[in-house]
């Protein structure tokens, strides 16, 4: 019997300078966002009371990705045997229920404001979009490096983009009310906001139930990797095979292997990290003629 251990790390982590700047971020969203609420009170608008729920759902984005990034630096332990890799799921998980939630309150305000439109000031919804529009492009424009290199940060930048289109149609709405008058256009960028934020996180939602339910990952096909792991000299048979995702980066596997050579394990491994990016492999390898087996 002869016991060995594989695992293959790969790091999608963000530098310390991005997460203060993410946090010192997720505090100016905050506020923006309080400013944004007064702002649509006073004036009126319900338009940008809608881009503020949606700033304050992508502030927590981003502050979700820095407590990830902590936690995520944490090591493994007797309990959480695989670290604490979840807590970004979980935190985005919350966050698009959140969201949802918003999206419905907006999609009811602003239908409301469409059937029967007020009297809105114009002058305040612009200053203050114009103060969102230069405070998510400035967020957009920290997150851009890492997201070349971190899906989390991908989604953070993302996120503002979107924050900083939402902001422009606000503004568009402020100048339609100065120039034109048109008090039903503050509804229809309310109803754009709340479509926007209601499909991103349906859209959003069972990929994130699937990493909870500890399900495959819809690009891994388990009867292509059975082919390629029996492919492996060797190897005679593969069967009990589970494979689900650990976080949204690092896939897992754990299978039996029929096999008289238990270093194909290592060859197992490697083609899987090669040609299906599973990065945790977990291996019972059998021999039926030698009544061995071990534990990669």
């Amino acid at each position: 019997m002869m016991s060995k251990h594989i695992h293959h790390h790969h790091h999608n982590e963000i530098s310390e300078k991005s997460v203060k700047l993410l946090f010192l971020s997720f505090i100016i969203n905050i506020l923006l966002s309080i400013a944004e609420v007064f702002g649509g009170i006073v004036s009126g608008s319900v338009a940008l009371i809608g881009d503020a729920l949606h700033n304050t759902s992508d502030a927590f984005s981003i502050l979700i990705a820095v407590i990830a990034f902590k936690i995520g630096n944490k090591k493994a332990s007797a309990k959480y045997t695989y670290g604490f890799k979840r807590a970004e799921v979980i935190g985005g998980f919350v966050n698009l229920i959140l969201l949802f939630i918003s999206g419905c309150y907006l999609l009811v305000e602003g239908g409301e404001k469409l059937i029967n439109p007020q009297k809105i000031d114009g002058t305040i919804i612009i200053w203050i979009s114009v103060l969102a529009l230069i405070i998510d492009v400035l967020t957009a424009k920290i997150s851009h490096h890492d997201a070349q290199h971190n899906s989390n940060m991908k989604m953070v930048f993302i996120h503002n983009l979107a924050d900083a289109f939402g902001s422009i149609g606000v503004i568009i709405s402020g100048f339609s009310v100065i120039w034109f008058g048109l008090y039903r256009i503050d509804g229809i960028v309310a109803l754009l906001i709340a479509f926007y934020m209601i499909f991103q996180s349906v859209a959003s939602f069972p990929k994130i139930v699937n990493i909870l339910m500890n399900a495959a990952p819809d690009n891994i096909n388990i009867e292509q990797i059975k082919t390629s792991l029996l492919s492996i000299e060797n190897i005679k048979n593969v069967y009990h095979v589970h494979v689900w995702c650990i976080n949204e980066h690092d896939v897992a596997i754990e299978c039996h292997i029929e096999s008289d050579d238990t270093d194909t394990a290592y060859k197992a491994s490697r083609l899987l990290k090669d040609k299906f990016g599973i990065t945790h492999c977990n291996f019972q390898v059998e021999s039926k003629s030698h009544e061995e087996s071990c534990n990669l």
